[in-house]
């Protein structure tokens, strides 16, 4: 059996085909592991989530933030968005199923046996396993019960911006979503950065990258993520990244995690958006 892991899809499905055909994936004995954001600004967010809902057990997907989007605007909590292309999902007849599948899927997922924990962007410093676990856990036991719809319309916004094991109620459960599906910086002082989306060479001095943190309490853990596409494949600190910008029309980018290190396969990726 082998395990992979992909960047964000984000709409496009094609290159997800041509990794799977070079590596000859196998869903009846390999898995697949996808970093989130299946959905948005490619022209095949449908596809996408028909096409990894149907590998079933074969593929885990965790949380991202555009996922979440369309989990808010199907159920009229938002609107969509100038660069959005989330209107085939919305128009179709599957579209109630296809969220419910969605709304299920975790927001970490971490693989004792593998050795790799997967998550869309990032762990708060403060945060070792166990909390990060725990705190997983209280989003996945709100956002599929009966104040799911609550929490799409609490979640957004930037604060409070430093964890806090003594947050409570919907404030807690936002530092939560957005250290999950948004992280990229923070400060030196342990709070998250929302605004910046820059490769740490063009950051202000202030920030630090979230796992390069001195402070950051799972050093030791291997962590794969994606949602920062100007980052690019990064290997270092214990964790891999692996959004590199497909739907921007930079790559796609697959990697075997079952191996002594990470095996990478790139495919380009033509551009359907143009950054800023």
């Amino acid at each position: 059996m082998a395990l992979y892991a992909v960047g964000d899809l984000q709409g496009c499905l094609d290159p997800l085909k041509q990794l799977l055909d070079r590596v000859r994936f196998d869903p009846a004995q390999d898995r697949l592991w996808l970093v989130g954001d299946l959905v948005n600004r490619g022209p095949q967010s449908l596809e996408c989530l028909r096409f990894v809902r149907d590998l079933g057990s074969a593929a885990t997907c965790v949380l991202g933030n555009h996922d979440l989007h369309l989990l808010a605007v199907h159920a009229g909590l938002h609107r969509v968005r100038r660069k959005d292309t989330l209107t085939p999902v919305l128009q179709a007849g599957d579209r109630d199923e296809l969220m419910d599948w969605l709304r299920h899927r975790p927001i970490l997922h971490h693989d004792a046996q593998a050795g790799w924990t997967l998550v869309h962007a990032g762990l708060t410093p403060q945060w070792d396993r166990a909390t990060a676990l725990a705190c997983a856990q209280e989003f996945h036991t709100v956002m599929r019960g009966p104040q799911g719809l609550d929490l799409l319309r609490r979640m957004y916004g930037d604060e409070p911006d430093r964890w806090d094991p003594g947050l409570q109620g919907w404030p807690r459960l936002r530092f939560i979503t957005n250290a999950f599906t948004r992280l990229r910086y923070c400060t030196r002082d342990g709070r998250m950065d929302m605004e910046h989306k820059s490769a740490p060479a063009q950051a202000p001095p202030h920030l630090i990258p979230w796992y390069a943190h001195p402070e950051r309490a799972t050093r030791g853990e291997r962590i794969v993520f994606g949602h920062w596409s100007t980052l690019g494949c990064h290997r270092g600190d214990g964790v891999l990244s692996l959004d590199t910008g497909c739907v921007w029309g930079a790559h796609m980018t697959l990697a075997r995690l079952d191996t002594p290190e990470p095996e990478i396969i790139q495919v380009p990726c033509r551009g359907h958006q143009r950054p800023g």
